[in-house]
């Protein structure tokens, strides 16, 4: 098996993963509050993240202040936001909806760049842009029974999205430079304690968390958080950047499919139609660049060989 071919197989399973994420919050958000999981989660994953480093012999970086600052909004946004949003959101909504919202993430980050920091989009971003708006509203409007299908949940699903997408925006503002395996590290560590304060208000050795629930918990600590970044990360060593972000699109899928076989839960058409639209944006967003790279490839002339 090529070196490329074995890196797309990491990254399939890598976005497979992720969509699990979804099921496994929903099944936390039955028993469980949210910060009270988030807390348990990176509790679990912080500790196989510092053996992992220690293996590895990586280092960690040298922070300024500003650095630190940026480094506790990005674990508040990204690791405890969207952990603790998508848990909430899936106490209202089906995990059905939940997996064709996670899917705009690309197009989300795309456009919190756009508002934020002034990036001027052309034809085709605004395009995907419209086109994934267009598969959310698609299950907001469409008719539900009650919690399974509330577009409240959907909304704070939506806020999750959010929330990962300022952690990707404000990870570009940090100056050093720090390696994949020490961020990961230094966001479960940060997020756990972020997350503990509101999680002690929760109480939730009082509340009685449901078997179920934990277990979840630490599915979601041991294989999306670490193995999922292994698989990620050994992935992306063998593919372009470009190439990984077109795996994305795996990850709405897969969280359908887990819902309808693990969970029962049925898929409407509606439901069909988001998720088309979701793929449609983040495919038609990644695919010209890809062509377009491999045809400037082609046309380049071969590389002399060394004596």
């Amino acid at each position: 098996m090529s070196g490329k071919v074995l890196g797309y197989l990491y990254l399939s399973l890598a976005m497979i993963l992720v969509g699990s994420t979804v099921i496994a919050s929903k099944i936390i958000a039955t028993g469980l509050p949210p910060f009270s999981a988030t807390a348990l989660r990176f509790a679990v994953a912080f500790p196989l993240f510092l053996v992992l480093m220690r293996l590895t012999g990586a280092r960690w970086p040298k922070l300024e202040r500003r650095d630190w600052l940026i480094l506790v909004a990005q674990a508040g946004a990204g690791s405890v936001g969207y952990t603790t949003l998508l848990i909430a959101g899936l106490g209202l909504t089906s995990a059905t909806d939940a997996g064709v919202v996670i899917g705009t993430l690309p197009i989300v980050s795309a456009a919190i760049a756009i508002l934020l920091l002034g990036e001027r989009p052309d034809r085709r971003m605004l395009g995907a842009i419209a086109l994934a708006a267009f598969g959310v509203l698609a299950i907001v409007v469409a008719p539900g029974n009650g919690a399974a299908h509330s577009p409240l949940g959907i909304a704070l699903i939506l806020g999750a999205v959010v929330c990962e997408g300022l952690f990707i925006l404000i990870n570009k503002r940090v100056k050093t430079e720090i390696s994949p395996l020490a961020l990961s590290t230094l966001m479960t560590g940060l997020g756990l304690a972020v997350a503990l304060v509101p999680a002690l208000f929760e109480a939730p050795f009082d509340i009685g968390p449901e078997t179920d629930a934990i277990t979840a918990v630490l599915y979601y600590a041991l294989v999306p958080t670490v193995a999922g970044f292994l698989l990620w990360y050994a992935g992306s060593a063998r593919v372009s950047g470009t190439e990984a972000s077109v795996f994305t699109a795996l990850a709405p899928v897969s969280a359908v499919a887990f819902a309808f076989l693990l969970l029962g839960e049925p898929v409407t058409l509606s439901q069909m139609a988001g998720i088309g639209c979701v793929l449609a944006a983040v495919l038609g967003l990644s695919l010209p660049q890809i062509l377009s790279n491999r045809k400037q490839a082609s046309i380049l002339p071969p590389s002399p060989r060394k004596a």
